[in-house]
């Protein structure tokens, strides 16, 4: 009789939409107007003792709805600064377990996680791979989608395309060409995106109008909505 593991079948062209940090107010109202398309997040989110009794029942109906609440670290510390200056113990110690056992406490099993500011290095994942089932990084923007890091490779550590409407690679052109590329060549896109907001007014954040032609883009062209989690399967 066969032991070879079963071979996973393909998932299909797709995109994971993942927020960052603690905006839980803003993410309930996209929440509102994204569902007509039946669309599926990740909420990583940081500081979580500091967010308030009224957002975390919130942060409970957008899992119930669907969506993945993912760790984003305790204090929001830059995991490499961090490491460079106390060492990899101390990060731990202050930044992951306290994180896990919050979340533990308001009732969130985390499977993924996702660096503050981005910034990660090989140490560190290896030290968080028995952590987390997903961990992710945010890219460095490359100027054409074939030679970006942000697409699915069947691994548990990617990186994403951060689609802040104020971030400096930022254009809806370019944007389509990492949809159409994922749908081309059956990627998943890996996007990350931080609070909501009809009009922008600072760094970090996101316009629900680009939210929404993600959403109505993906319908278009049948890409499939994701959450980091969903990745983990195929690891």
């Amino acid at each position: 009789m066969s032991c070879e593991r079963k071979k996973l079948k393909p998932l299909s062209a797709g995109v994971v939409l993942s927020f960052d940090d603690a905006y839980v107010d803003e993410w309930f109202e996209a929440d509102k107007v994204l569902k007509k398309y039946s669309w599926k997040a990740t909420f990583c989110v940081c500081r979580i003792d500091s967010i308030g009794d009224p957002q975390i029942k919130k942060l409970h109906q957008l899992q119930n709805n669907g969506h993945e609440i993912a760790g984003h670290g305790y204090h929001h510390y830059n995991a490499v600064n961090f490491v460079k200056k106390y060492g990899t113990k101390e990060y731990i110690k202050q930044e992951i377990n306290p994180m896990i056992s919050a979340m533990k406490k308001h009732s969130f099993q985390v499977s993924s996680f996702a660096y503050p500011y981005g910034e990660r290095s090989d140490s560190l994942d290896s030290l968080l791979t028995s952590k987390f089932k997903i961990i992710r990084g945010r890219a460095f923007c490359e100027d054409i989608p074939e030679k970006e890091g942000c697409y699915f490779r069947n691994s548990k550590f990617m990186y994403a395309f951060d689609v802040d409407n104020s971030h400096i690679h930022f254009s809806i052109p370019y944007l389509v060409k990492l949809l159409d590329n994922a749908k081309k060549n059956n990627k998943i896109l890996i996007l990350c995106c931080h609070k909501p907001v009809h009009e922008v007014t600072k760094n970090y954040q996101v316009k629900i109008e680009t939210l929404e032609f993600i959403c109505k883009y993906m319908k278009q062209k049948n890409l499939k909505f994701y959450t980091l989690n969903d990745l983990s399967k195929q690891e």
